[in-house]
């Protein structure tokens, strides 16, 4: 429920993700699953072979379910796999979840493609606000990758 107070409304979306968060590492802790929470690296989903080519697609809207993983290893410990941040990225989340709701032209992510599914490279926050608000897709610069 909205109070109509962006600020508030804003510090109650980060909430809710927050406790989301928690109660999905509790649940993974209990089920003693604790890496099911994590973002896939891009590098994991390379294997051995770096990919041979690689294609700029340009600006496209991508579905958010196709967003599966990272780009860069450290956003893999930091964000879950539902994009969900730490407590420590507070105020940078509220301003995106505000601006969104503004209508503010937010910039397109970056990611890379392999097999249909996308890997963030930039704009973890972008999609983890999108997530919050019910967005289905997001717009990005694409890089295809292919074997």
């Amino acid at each position: 429920m909205e109070t109509g107070n962006l600020l508030i409304d804003a510090q109650t979306a980060f909430a809710r993700q927050r406790r989301r968060r928690r109660l999905d590492r509790a649940g993974a802790w209990l089920r003693r699953s604790p890496e099911t929470n994590r973002l896939t690296a891009l590098h994991d989903a390379l294997g051995a072979a770096p990919p041979s080519n690689r294609r700029r697609t340009g600006l496209r809207a991508i579905p958010l379910d196709s967003i599966v993983g990272t780009a860069e290893p450290a956003k893999g410990r930091v964000f879950d796999r539902c994009f969900r941040v730490p407590e420590s990225s507070r105020r940078r989340w509220e301003r995106l979840w505000i601006a969104s709701r503004k209508g503010a032209a937010i910039p397109p992510i970056s990611v890379f493609r392999l097999a249909g599914e996308h890997f963030v490279d930039d704009g973890h926050h972008r999609v983890s606000v999108a997530h919050s608000l019910g967005m289905v897709a997001i717009d990005a610069e694409v890089i295809d990758l292919a074997a």
